[in-house]
């Protein structure tokens, strides 16, 4: 103990001996009592009710060596406890020897009080500490999110200049390298507080060298951070930086290759990048080079789907001299525009040969058998243009896929030859190979069917198929489709398929049109009736003889 409150205990009619004995077991327990104080953590402190310190234990000696017993609090030497004191508080907490203490006051009996003083230092270090990794974390969950939202190569640039300013830094700069660096240039994007967002430009090779860091980075290494000087990378960092910034560059490491390096800014008054924040930076820049990997295939393989789409689209058709011909194609879904379903028409000499067809399955893997048939059409049509044994042809060469007969992959086809007669009507023969039968729409609005029949193309060795031959006069219309026009499944449940029924009726109502404006009227009725909610591919075809 500092010090201790002595008392003098005397008792009236005890002997001499008696009061020494009460002495020492008061002296005893004052001793004790002293070490217990002694042996707490906390700062301990006992005032008069003048506000004079009484009692000071160990711990308080060594946090507050300028308080004594006798030192009066309200203007003692440290600074929060005097103001504490005077306003009358009952907690402060401040600074004190490099030491963060928080104290709290409990009165006692008499006016006296104790005040209980702890150095939470460490405390508060631990709770910071946690913070900031708490922060770190954050943004780091944040940035993936954001990085991972980014499909494009442009979108993942950006992504990565934005995102680290104003947490890691004042100014980020990404440098990207392209992946044929012999064919382009290097890109470079950049985003500073100031403004609204990132800018990007391409640059010459000069700009990989303008920092020994950045031509570092690209190689792959971790150049230490330090301090930037002006001059280096005028314009395009120089404009938005101010002298004594901090410099750190990393790699953005992608598939087997550096994509890039980002460079990192802070200026002078926000202080350099520590071992932590270093860390974070080069944790951050391996998920931005990751992401622009992600975007530049991602566009690669777009660029692939795009070219391949569009050879196997329907076709626009060519005019045909005597003949009205129109198409019309929905794929199932909305995210992928080719399908199973198909149309044709092919210029022959004296008219035209036309076919529709459907594969077996959707999406990608029906569209790649869909390309095939239509090449294999495209070619055995130089050879035979007779429809059943142009439809044999195909058989056979369907069957001889392979591939595609492990998979079970066939198609229904109508194969056709158009030839337009000298009094102005159509000669049609039509070869079916287990194909919906074509509807034939006189100008009354009568609406027959053309009974086609036949097997599957390319499902089994020894197919059959079947042809008719028929007349179109003028006025007529043939109209051809997929099972996807009455399979098309809506109405009140969403479960009712559109049927023959209203198929004929709209062929009916629609007589007299021509075979645009009727092949949108029925593509126009079948999406009302689904909801835009196809779950198989539709084509149709319809031709009309012209004058």
């Amino acid at each position: 103990m500092t010090s201790t409150r002595e008392g003098r205990v005397a008792g009236s009619g005890r002997s001499k001996g008696a009061g020494r004995s009460g002495r020492q077991a008061v002296a005893a327990r004052v001793d004790l009592a002293g070490e217990l104080l002694d042996g707490l953590t906390d700062a301990v402190l006992t005032t008069d009710d003048h506000g004079s310190v009484e009692l000071v234990n160990a711990a308080a000696a060594r946090l507050l060596p300028e308080l004594r017993p006798g030192t009066d609090l309200a203007g003692c030497a440290v600074p929060a406890l005097a103001a504490a004191t005077v306003a009358g508080h009952t907690r402060f907490e401040a600074e004190h020897h490099h030491r963060q203490l928080r104290g709290v006051r409990r009165a006692l009996a008499g006016g006296r009080s104790v005040w209980y003083v702890r150095d939470v230092t460490e405390e508060q270090a631990r709770s910071e500490a946690l913070l900031t990794e708490r922060g770190r974390t954050a943004f780091l969950a944040d940035a993936g999110r954001r990085l991972g939202l980014a499909l494009h190569r442009d979108q993942a640039l950006r992504a990565a200049a934005a995102l680290p300013v104003p947490y890691l830094a004042d100014l980020a700069l990404v440098v990207h390298l392209p992946a044929v660096p012999a064919e382009q240039r290097p890109h470079w994007v950049r985003h500073t507080e100031r403004q609204s967002g990132p800018v990007a430009g391409t640059a010459d090779w000069s700009l990989t060298t303008a920092l020994p860091e950045i031509e570092e980075a690209l190689d792959g290494g971790f150049p230490p951070p330090r301090v930037w000087s002006a001059g280096h990378l005028d314009p395009i960092v120089a404009a938005d930086v101010e002298p004594g910034a901090t410099l750190l560059v990393s790699p953005m490491p992608g598939a087997g290759r550096t994509a890039g390096a980002l460079v990192l800014l802070r200026h002078a008054r926000r202080g350099g990048f520590d071992p932590r924040d270093v860390d974070l930076a080069r944790e951050f820049a391996a998920r931005a080079g990751a992401a622009l990997t992600m975007a530049e295939l991602y566009d690669e393989q777009a660029h692939l789907a795009r070219v391949l789409q569009n050879s196997l689209l329907p076709p626009e058709l060519p005019g045909i001299v005597g003949m009205d011909v129109a198409g019309g194609y929905r794929a199932a879904g909305d995210s992928l525009r080719i399908g199973g379903d198909f149309y044709d028409v092919l210029p022959t000499d004296g008219g035209a040969l036309f076919a529709l067809g459907d594969v077996c399955g959707k999406g990608v893997g029906a569209a790649v058998l869909t390309g095939r048939v239509r090449q294999s059409l495209q070619t055995l049509r130089l050879v035979e243009q007779r429809p059943l044994a142009l439809l044999r042809l195909l058989d056979q060469a369907l069957l001889d896929m392979s591939d595609a007969a492990r998979r079970g992959q066939f198609t229904t086809l109508l194969l056709g030859t158009l030839r337009r007669e000298p009094e102005g009507g159509l000669r049609i023969r039509v070869a079916g190979g287990g194909h919906p039968a074509p509807l034939v729409v006189d100008a009354d609005g009568t609406v027959t069917s053309v009974r086609v029949g036949g097997m599957p193309v390319g499902a089994l060795p020894d197919a059959r198929f079947t042809e008719v031959d028929l007349r179109l006069p003028p006025g007529s219309v043939l109209f051809a489709h997929t099972d996807g026009v009455t399979e098309a499944r809506g109405g009140r449940h969403g479960a009712e398929m559109f049927g023959e029924r209203r198929l004929r009726q709209a062929l009916s109502s629609g007589a007299g049109l021509p075979p645009a404006a009727l092949v949108d009227r029925v593509l126009r009725l079948v999406d009302e009736w689904s909801a835009g909610q196809r779950h198989d591919d539709v084509a149709m075809l319809a031709v009309t003889p012209s004058g």
